[in-house]
């Protein structure tokens, strides 16, 4: 079994990572469900944002009335244009101010009226956030698999995590905890299969393959391979704030979980979990299956990261201890900080290496 890479190993005990030290990337501030015929009022690392459906569609400020300081949100969407429910003054999708009634002498849109913009795409259902408006998006949001291919069912949860970004990540990706935590529904710690892993590190990201891996005892593992046998595993982290599972049994039985993480606070982060599968089974009839067992794999994690929320608080600070099992949390926890620092280095960033583990 190898050991960490130098790299790898962070200290003891450290502080924890800031919500504010990675504005430039796109968070999910809410689904398309949820943006219907009035503003929305959401947090996205710490900023106070207002959404609302503009004439060019999805649109997002900061929730302040230049004018008063009253939150936009308080308002109503009128014509496209978001109406201030104190003096009236409206806003469209730009942050321009286009009305201030009663005014007669000057244009409404002069730049001291405008509210603070940030970009904001929709895609696959979701609402997604540029959360720097000082700078021009680099990227296009990511692209959930499965959402746009007919030969998969979705099914779509969402959930607040009461813990830091990098725990809700950490925890997701984590294969050990499940035979415990969610024991019966992923393994069971009395059975026990040896199997290789190979991590692979990028600067954008870490991927973690499973090799020789029988297929899951649990319920989600019987649902997608009634037969049994080996499965083709994956579980992915791609900077800076999205998680994934991948499970695939041959051509029939597919499973690709991702999961958007939205940090809210420190200590509060959003998940948006999308569950792209195709089965030998009709997924109308599969779905009504697998929504409750992920709801409540989901609730499970949710009270675990409470209680380590509660001990971190309690003890003033997070301390780890970590063996060659822990696959990805301290590549995670190492690509953030390298964010956080600014450190755009590719080359440093990628590394590989090879565990033996059982699951």
């Amino acid at each position: 079994m190898s050991a960490l890479p130098p790299v790898l190993t962070p200290p003891a005990t450290r502080p924890h990572l800031a919500v504010t030290s990675l504005p430039k990337a796109w968070y999910v501030a809410c689904t398309s469900t949820e943006l219907r015929d009035k503003p929305l009022a959401r947090t996205v690392l710490g900023i106070p944002l207002v959404v609302f459906r503009s004439a060019a569609g999805a649109a997002a400020l900061l929730d302040r009335c230049p004018h008063r300081n009253v939150p936009l949100s308080e308002g109503k969407v009128v014509n496209s244009e978001l109406e201030c429910a104190y003096h009236g003054w409206r806003f469209d999708g730009q942050g321009a101010c286009v009305s201030v009634p009663g005014l007669l002498d000057t244009p409404a849109g002069a730049p001291a009226r405008c509210a603070v913009r940030y970009p904001c795409e929709e895609q696959d259902g979701l609402v997604w956030v540029w959360c720097d408006p000082d700078t021009a998006p680099t990227s296009k949001p990511y692209v959930i698999p499965g959402v746009s291919d007919k030969r998969y069912t979705i099914a779509r949860l969402e959930m607040d995590l009461p813990s830091t970004l990098l725990s809700a990540l950490e925890n997701l990706l984590d294969v050990p905890h499940t035979a415990f935590l969610h024991a019966g529904l992923f393994r069971s710690a009395k059975v026990r299969n040896r199997i290789t892993a190979k991590i692979r590190r990028t600067a954008d990201g870490v991927e973690c393959q499973y090799i020789g891996e029988p297929r899951p005892t649990g319920l989600i593992g019987r649902v997608l391979a009634p037969g049994g046998g080996i499965v083709e595993h994956y579980d992915r982290f791609m900077m800076p704030c999205i998680g994934q599972v991948e499970y695939k049994m041959g051509e029939s039985s597919h499973i690709i979980a991702t999961q958007v993480m939205t940090p809210i606070t420190d200590f509060l982060t959003r998940t948006y979990a999308v569950l792209a599968f195709r089965m030998p089974i009709p997924g109308a009839v599969v779905r009504p299956i697998l929504e409750p067992v992920i709801r409540r794999i989901l609730k499970q994690d949710a009270w675990v990261l409470q209680k380590i929320t509660d001990n971190v608080t309690r003890f003033g600070g997070e301390r780890f201890t970590h063996t060659d099992i822990d696959l990805v949390g301290p590549d995670i926890w190492y690509l953030l900080r390298r964010a956080e620092r600014g450190e755009l280095d590719r080359e440093a960033a990628f590394s590989e290496r090879e565990v033996s583990l059982e699951v």
